[in-house]
């Protein structure tokens, strides 16, 4: 009987001593696998108690500072799926040694909310410097893996047919066929770099641009792991991916300016205090940059709107122009582009991915 009662006291000494730990160990600020901050314990006042704004967020800040946190969450995905048998958790699963994002059904709604941006841009803009106007589509990892694995995905097909219909302005540029899953990062959503130089060769000839030739280019890999947004939204067990970079005389040579900051640096380059390995490319999200190629061969210019993807995808095209302005209109209003750009007779392209344009309420 004592036995018993010994083994009964177990979960409750256990409980007790994560509950002291939440208290006593020192408090983490952020989550590096959910790329968030966590939240502090609250300081305890008579307002705070009386209101109980208190108790609101000392649930959130023990939840967030619990010990072994990132252990439980990982026991916790691993129960669902192997013991319950569901086929993704948080929507994410698992194939093939890769995350993919189960994104499902096609927004209409939001697709149109996004062409109707393109459309005002085009409008106020485009058409009247006179540009010569490309359109482009980066499918998700679903689109290559959904159906294999019986999980649902958009309609592609359908999605394609919308764009093109709602961008009758723009020479629409088919990438899919230059795309496979494993171009993509194991542990997130983004492309690699080193595997799209066909991409944007397809890309710089229907534009009549100078392609980028792969001897020209040298992968360097980065020392720190990459643990891609899919890491944390999983918390599966995963081995982090490699990330490289491409690397040439003439991308040494280039600069790029940040219309924000005024600030001028290199095309690789990353915040200190950005937790996205990822932003070591144009140094993540921007609204507006500008990169300069002092040695090209031509004075054509590129406008790139574009989401993150394009960040990577970018310096690949910089061969066939002397300048490549990047636009982000997640983080910058349409209706100010003519007060900071001037439209005249450059190309452009519009290059979104499917997850964006599904998800389009950031497009201003």
């Amino acid at each position: 009987m004592k036995r018993r009662s010994l083994w009964a006291l177990v979960p409750v000494v256990l409980w007790a001593a994560l509950v002291l730990g939440a208290w006593v160990l020192p408090a983490k600020e952020i989550s590096l696998s959910e790329r968030r901050p966590l939240a502090q314990m609250p300081a305890v006042t008579g307002e705070t108690v009386l209101n109980g704004r208190f108790m609101a967020d000392f649930e959130k800040a023990s939840l967030d500072q619990f010990p072994l946190r990132e252990g439980f969450r990982r026991m916790k995905s691993l129960f669902h799926t192997l013991c319950l048998g569901q086929k993704d958790n948080h929507g994410i699963y698992l194939t093939e040694g890769t995350a993919v994002k189960q994104e499902y059904p096609l927004n209409v709604t939001s697709l149109e909310h996004a062409l109707g941006r393109f459309n005002r841009v085009y409008r106020d803009y485009l058409e009247p410097g006179g540009c010569r106007v490309y359109a482009a589509m980066v499918p998700d990892k679903g689109y290559f893996l959904a159906e294999k694995t019986g999980h649902l995905a958009l309609d592609y097909g359908q999605m394609e047919q919308l764009l093109r219909e709602g961008m009758p302005w723009a020479e629409y540029v088919d990438i899919t066929g230059s795309l496979t899953a494993g171009d993509y990062y194991r542990t997130d959503t983004h492309w690699r770099q080193e595997r799209l130089l066909g991409t944007a060769a397809l890309l710089c000839q229907a534009m009549g641009a100078e392609e980028p030739r792969e001897e020209d280019f040298r992968a360097a890999a980065l020392e720190e792991p990459f643990y891609g947004v899919y890491y944390g939204q999983a918390a599966l067990p995963m081995e982090p991916d490699g990330l490289y970079v491409l690397e040439s005389d003439l991308l040494a040579a280039c600069t790029v300016c940040d219309y924000e900051t005024g600030a001028v640096t290199g095309v690789y380059n990353r915040d200190p205090g950005s937790r996205d390995l990822y932003d070591v490319f144009l140094g993540g999200a921007k609204a507006l940059l500008t990169i300069e190629n002092p040695g090209a061969s031509t004075d054509r210019e590129l406008i790139l709107f574009r989401d993150s993807f394009g960040s990577s995808l970018a310096p690949l095209l910089v061969q066939g122009y002397a300048r490549v302005t990047l636009v982000d209109i997640r983080y910058v209003n349409p209706g100010l582009l003519g007060q900071l750009l001037e439209f005249d007779g450059q190309d452009v392209l519009f290059l979104y991915s499917s997850l964006v344009l599904n998800n389009s309420a950031a497009i201003k």
